[in-house]
């Protein structure tokens, strides 16, 4: 038997729908950037949802929590690399 999912319960908040709509309206004006430097500009309907959502949990909406990578890839390290 499949679980039922409760009716009426909102899984983003309203203030991560708001975060959304001014992330698409920047990139539509051309203003939303991507990136820690914030050098390029985004063109990306995707792009532009994920850093509205982004900005959502930093501000502390109700967003549910990123979905993380699948089991058993590989996995990306950040350090340098080794010179020898």
């Amino acid at each position: 038997m499949a679980a039922r999912k409760k009716s009426g319960r909102r899984k983003y908040g309203r203030g991560a729908s708001k975060s959304v709509e001014s992330a698409m309206r920047r990139r539509k004006r051309g203003t939303l950037k991507a990136g820690r430097g914030r050098r390029g500009k985004v063109k990306s309907r995707k792009q532009a949802i994920a850093i509205g959502l982004s900005e959502a949990r930093k501000k502390g909406a109700k967003v549910p929590r990123k979905r993380t990578g699948r089991k058993g890839g590989r996995r990306k390290t950040g350090g340098r690399k080794r010179s020898s």
